[in-house]
């Protein structure tokens, strides 16, 4: 087999313009059950129009996979446009809200982590603290995986939110 034939799964970001209805979203994601597609993560929010949503899909695919499914979102009734933002310029972001155990030892120590991560605390008790941080999934992957040995005891996460980015270097 040579390499011009070899299909490579990787992960792809979905932008999806719909107009704003709750059926098409299951719609969408009925979509992804029925065929055995794997989301990573969606999420679903109104769009500068009100009548209008954009839903942000990440998934795992061949590129022939990744054809497949934005094809069959294309005939969703009320998708406008479909993005696979992969190959594109892009700009994306992901919330996480964590909740970490902690004591009057470590605290210092996870508040120096947070600091370097740009974190910002949410919630604050005597023996637990919740912070908020945001970025590229492999910032809040990097963070989640500094604070484990503390003690995580919540994580609750947005997925990836994503758009192209207007402006196009020459570079």
């Amino acid at each position: 087999m040579n390499n011009s034939t070899v299909s490579v799964s990787q992960r792809h970001t979905l932008s999806v313009l719909v107009s704003h209805n709750l059926n098409t979203f299951s719609r969408i994601i009925g979509i992804f059950s029925g065929k055995g597609f794997e989301i990573d993560s969606i999420s679903l929010g109104p769009e500068a129009d009100p009548s209008q949503a954009r839903i942000t899909i990440t998934t795992k695919g061949d590129e022939k996979v990744i054809e497949q499914i934005c094809k069959l979102l294309h005939n969703v009734v009320d998708v406008l446009k479909v993005t696979d933002l992969t190959h594109q310029k892009s700009m994306a972001r992901e919330l996480a809200l964590v909740k970490v155990s902690t004591n009057p030892s470590t605290r210092t120590d996870i508040m120096m982590v947070t600091q370097a991560f740009r974190a910002k605390v949410v919630d604050i008790s005597s023996d637990k603290l919740a912070f908020e941080v945001t970025g590229n999934k492999d910032k809040v992957d990097a963070f989640i995986d500094v604070l484990k040995p503390y003690g995580i005891t919540e994580v609750a996460r947005t997925g990836s939110v994503a758009l192209k980015r207007e402006f196009q270097s020459e570079h």
